[in-house]
């Protein structure tokens, strides 16, 4: 949903309601902070971590809007309950749209909706509720390795393997039928793929809460053992269906290709990183390689923007109410807080920094607990299945996502 916004602030700068070129059109001073150099942020955000922080974007048609890239500006915005707002109807009135285009859920939402619509979640996303899909998710791993080894040759991980299972995780969770995963994989990449221009990720969206909508009408007059079903057996009452299809949407979207993207560059990680892959294989310090993995690669590289509810002093620099501000966490999580070398991937990492990965503060991702389940059962079952798992082509000819909030690739050809 971060996507939508910046696509509707394209929109807006690109001028009409018709079809309107993809984001790639506008300028790198508004599209840079989610390029990458293979893995790593682009030079231009050590600079701006290093000299200025906390900084203003230049955006045209006199729109304020701040970037902010330090690890400790960033934890200071995310973690303000009182100075910002995610308030999806405060950018409605910036950029020129309508509040009914609000895509619902949690990231645009302000207190006091979104501690009720939270309290209602939480008890479903807590270690001892999501404990019963473990087993569920180590029988998909292996079912997914199962069917790469039945492969010939050149296997691509990305749709074997790193999106088939959070698919098929999340699915289970909300009760979707497993029929539909593939159609929500297409919708879930269109959405955060900013290339693809602001129309396909507000189609794709629209089509999401649509489907979701029928779902939930079936889930009314027959709530099943779902996520869906739970939170209309004991909030049936208190949430209506449209808040109820923001919640699940987020639920579905946002664990589906961010997770995904997390498995497949985590495995290409692991395939140039013989030491760290023989330590996954052996069960050695599995939970500190995932948190280092996690922070390396912060594949959501943008939080959900913030507009400030009154002037707040952020660093060095004066926020006016108003003001649009942009927290990039793929450029906290490689802060020197983590160390004298943050581009270089190291588990042993001293773990009195948490990074940002997940986001921070109230709209911290809820489903990052899940996240870490899949992760910590996937990457050491590949590694064991396959010990010589290795890129099928050279490193230069991955075909990295360039402008997407959720950064990833949309294939990974491997040989087994």
């Amino acid at each position: 949903m971060r996507s939508q916004v910046l696509g509707l602030v394209a929109r807006r700068f690109t001028g009409g309601n018709g079809p309107y070129a993809g984001l790639s059109m506008l300028p790198d001073k508004i599209l840079w902070p989610l390029h990458r150099d293979g893995l790593d942020p682009i030079p231009q955000m050590d600079d701006w971590r290093s000299g200025k922080p906390v900084a203003r974007l230049p955006l045209p048609f006199g729109m304020r809007a701040w970037l902010v890239t330090g690890y400790e500006p960033v934890r200071a915005v995310l973690g303000s309950v009182d100075a910002y707002s995610n308030d999806f109807g405060r950018f409605a009135g910036k950029i020129g749209i309508g509040v009914t285009q609000d895509p619902g859920g949690l990231g645009f939402a302000d207190p006091p909706d979104h501690t009720r619509l939270r309290k209602m979640l939480t008890p479903e996303f807590t270690m001892r509720r999501l404990a019963r899909l473990q087993p569920r998710i180590e029988a998909i791993v292996a079912g997914r390795l199962d069917a790469l080894a039945a492969i010939d040759g050149t296997a691509d991980l990305w749709h074997e393997f790193a999106l088939p299972i959070p698919a098929l995780t999340i699915c289970e969770l909300l009760g979707v039928p497993y029929e539909d995963r593939e159609y929500f994989q297409e919708l879930s990449t269109t959405r955060f793929d900013l290339g693809a221009g602001g129309n396909a990720a507000l189609g794709a969206i629209g089509a999401s809460l649509d489907y979701i909508g029928g779902l939930i009408e079936q889930q009314r007059r027959e709530p099943g053992d779902g996520l869906l079903g739970a939170l209309i057996k004991a909030h049936g009452d208190d949430i209506e269906d449209r808040e109820l299809a923001g919640v699940a949407d987020g639920v579905l979207t946002g664990g589906l290709e961010t997770s995904a993207s997390m498995i497949a560059l985590g495995a290409l990680v692991l395939m140039t990183n013989p030491v760290m892959a023989d330590k996954m294989r052996a069960g050695e310090d599995v939970d500190a390689m995932v948190e280092e993995l996690l922070r390396y690669l912060t594949v959501v590289q943008v939080a959900f923007p913030r507009v400030a509810v009154r002037d707040v002093r952020v660093g060095d620099c004066d926020i006016r109410e108003g003001d649009v501000v942009m927290c990039s966490l793929s450029g906290a999580d490689r802060d020197t807080m983590f160390g004298p070398d943050p581009h270089k991937i190291d588990a042993s990492r001293p773990a009195n920094r948490s990074h940002v990965a997940f986001g921070y503060g109230i709209h911290r991702c809820i489903g990052a607990e899940l996240a870490r389940m899949e992760l910590r059962t996937a990457y050491p079952a590949l590694v064991r299945r396959f010990p010589a798992l290795a890129l099928a082509v050279p490193p230069a000819e991955l075909q990295f996502r360039r402008s997407s909030v959720v950064f990833g690739l949309d294939c990974l050809p491997v040989r087994l």
